[in-house]
């Protein structure tokens, strides 16, 4: 979906665990050669298969707060003991060299990304928000529980936070309502081609 005439866009993709956002983003990473992820900072211990660089930049804690501190970060949590960011200059990077970058975030994570873009007009430009969901809380049980990594406690206890991170989806330019993987990827591929074509976005015809 490569489009020399139109500006690169930062396509923003959250959804509640075990809605299907991570399978969602390989899928576009797969069928779109010029939309590219941004590595991302963590302070977790690389796993053996893991590159430095290529699917993290690996920091200790000590580097990864200096980062924090410097406002380095679009967006940054700690889960289970570790934490994790995305560097703006990572994402301005791969914008202004013509790609398209895909984040798969938190409610949170997109809430922070959205804050800054409003004080920031390269990032305002680019930014697509998209929030993918099942059709409602019995689903997501059914797939959490399909996926069989959950104690009942874990499992009430994601599907509380759940509820609260649904509630979110009104403050994201798309809501996807999943259905199967292949109807998810078809909506998404719609709004990256609407988004392409926005006005804002495009170079202007030649009238010559």
């Amino acid at each position: 979906m490569s489009d020399a005439r139109s500006s690169p866009i930062l396509v923003v993709l959250s959804a509640p665990s075990g809605g299907g956002k991570t399978t969602l983003c390989d899928r576009v990473l797969a069928t779109h050669p010029n939309m590219t992820r941004a590595i991302t900072c963590t302070t977790r211990e690389p796993r053996p298969s893991e590159k430095e660089g290529v699917d993290y930049y690996f920091l200790d804690a000590g580097s990864f707060l200096k980062r924090v501190q410097a406002g380095n970060f679009l967006e940054h949590a700690t889960v289970y003991g570790n934490s994790y960011g995305t560097l703006k200059a990572e994402v301005l990077g791969k914008l202004r060299a013509g790609k398209d970058v895909l984040l798969n975030v938190d409610v949170q994570g997109a809430a922070a990304i959205r804050e800054q873009a409003l004080h920031d007009p390269e990032l305002n430009a680019a930014l697509v928000t998209v929030f993918l969901t099942p059709p409602s809380l019995q689903v997501l049980e059914e797939r959490l529980k399909k996926r069989g990594q959950d104690s009942p406690s874990a499992m009430n206890k994601r599907l509380s936070v759940a509820r609260q991170e649904i509630a979110q989806w009104k403050h994201f330019d798309y809501l996807i309502i999943s259905t199967s993987m292949d109807e998810d990827l078809r909506r998404m591929r719609s709004i990256l081609v609407a988004e392409k074509l926005r006005q804002s976005r495009a170079q202007a015809p030649l009238l010559d």
